[in-house]
């Protein structure tokens, strides 16, 4: 009786775990600055520049591009731009980033407006971005 136990009870903590993560995906947040490494300030172009941090081997990286490059392609003031950060972990760790993909709304300065990790939600993101573009 007592490994029916210890099963309901990892059954519910891994509940509670996978709950968690899903509330979390694509969830907009903001980061105080930092200075940001040589590869992502090369990226960065007038107006708000999304930056996209993917491994090579990440399937919502995929998923994540084709957003944020339609986003992208019909906003003015805002691009999209994806760093392939798998041989660059000393980038993802300056910037904070525990997972891909994790997207960098950067202004032309270097600052950033907002992040999302995980796959962003489209509308929800537009709306964030709005203040900051023209």
């Amino acid at each position: 009786m007592t490994g029916v136990w210890a099963l309901l009870g990892a059954l519910a903590v891994a509940g509670a775990i996978g709950v968690l993560l899903k509330v979390r995906e694509g969830r907009i947040s903001r980061r105080s600055s930092v200075d940001l490494p040589a590869p992502v300030r090369d990226l960065l172009v007038p107006g708000v520049t999304l930056v996209q941090l993917s491994t090579t081997f990440c399937a919502p990286c995929r998923h994540a591009k084709v957003i944020l490059r339609d986003l992208a392609d019909r906003t003015e003031g805002l691009s999209h731009a994806e760093l392939d950060v798998t041989n660059l972990p000393d980038v993802a760790a300056a910037l904070g980033v525990m997972r891909t993909p994790t997207t960098l709304a950067l202004t032309a300065e270097g600052v950033e407006v907002l992040r999302v990790g995980g796959v962003p939600k489209r509308d929800s993101l537009l709306a964030a971005l709005q203040p900051h573009l023209p």
